[in-house]
């Protein structure tokens, strides 16, 4: 049994790289960003509320009120999914599957080790150890390679401040992911369920990036969502939602049984595998990035810093 929640852990960790992906075609039928995001997170909110309903969770959300009297912060690690889920949509077809992945996990990672070390939101602390240091060069120099690669062809076509606003960007979107998993954990263990606690995380991911839409509508940065192209959206271009809410149920119920280390060692594993495949075929049509010998080399030094990072 112990083998299917390791496989489990490595499939999540893919399907953020696909949801990544296929929200592009939320974005080009919608129009903007902001109301892409604001679509795939509601449907995650729909399919957790709809599983925590079935599953009798939905109860668990009456302890809302008394987690916002004493610990307010606990019911705001929603706020991350929006961050990343619109950064993706940025950025996929700017640097491709791979990097923006690749600035994910090493986000994550640094993030990890902050949290870790300082046991700050929760987190139990663990001194800062070999492994850790180690992971974390590794994990460095291998997105060092990979988005010296990926930017090495067009060097002509960006500014040197645009390329540093998106690799900031990349970074800034991975490391709240962590950030946002030690917060929804610390809830759960005030409402003692984990789709109740899935469905309030996105419930305020929707909130968070419905509220940013309107304000950039109506100070003209954004344009209105169109609702009318969703019809041509491809079948596989709905999955985004399905695929949030499929992780954030998947790792509470794998975490228990294989540790958070080794779900987080084996989730951004499958993450880099995943965005890698996609990069090559092209596909989710997404634009073809045939894999290098040395963009595999970086690849490689992501996988092998974050295994040292996370089991160290």
């Amino acid at each position: 049994m112990t083998l299917v929640y390791l496989a489990s852990a490595l499939l999540i960790g893919g399907l953020l790289a696909v949801q990544a992906s296929v929200n592009l075609q939320l974005n080009k039928a919608v129009g903007t960003p902001y109301g892409a995001s604001t679509v795939q997170l509601g449907i995650s909110a729909a399919l957790l509320a709809l599983v925590a309903g079935i599953a009798g969770g939905l109860g668990a959300l009456g302890g809302l009120g008394e987690v916002a009297a004493h610990e307010p912060w606990k019911l705001f690690g929603g706020i991350a999914s929006p961050i990343y889920i619109t950064s993706a949509i940025l950025l996929f077809p700017r640097l491709g599957a791979l990097a923006s992945v690749g600035l994910f996990v090493t986000g994550q990672m640094f993030a990890s080790i902050v949290l870790d070390v300082g046991g700050l939101l929760g987190v139990e602390a663990r001194p800062l150890g070999a492994g850790m240091v180690l992971g974390a060069a590794a994990v460095l120099a291998g997105i060092v390679v990979v988005i010296r690669s990926q930017l090495s062809g067009n060097q002509g076509q960006t500014s040197a401040a645009d390329r540093a606003g998106w690799i900031v960007l990349g970074l800034f979107a991975g490391a709240v992911l962590p950030v946002q998993g030690a917060v929804n954990a610390a809830l759960r263990k005030d409402l003692r369920d984990p789709f109740a606690t899935g469905t309030w995380s996105f419930i305020v991911a929707t909130a968070t990036i419905a509220i940013v839409l309107v304000v950039l509508m109506t100070s003209g940065r954004t344009p209105r969502p169109q609702l009318a192209p969703l019809k041509s959206v491809p079948w596989w271009g709905w999955l985004g939602g399905v695929a949030a809410a499929t992780y954030v149920t998947v790792t509470f119920t794998v975490i228990p049984h294989i540790g958070a280390a080794t779900t987080i060692a084996l989730t951004v594993t499958g993450q880099q595998l995943a965005s890698a495949a996609i990069d090559h075929r092209g596909w989710f049509r997404l634009p073809a990035k045939p894999i290098t010998a040395v963009r595999l080399g970086g690849l490689a030094a992501l996988i092998a810093g974050c295994a040292l990072v996370q089991l160290a």
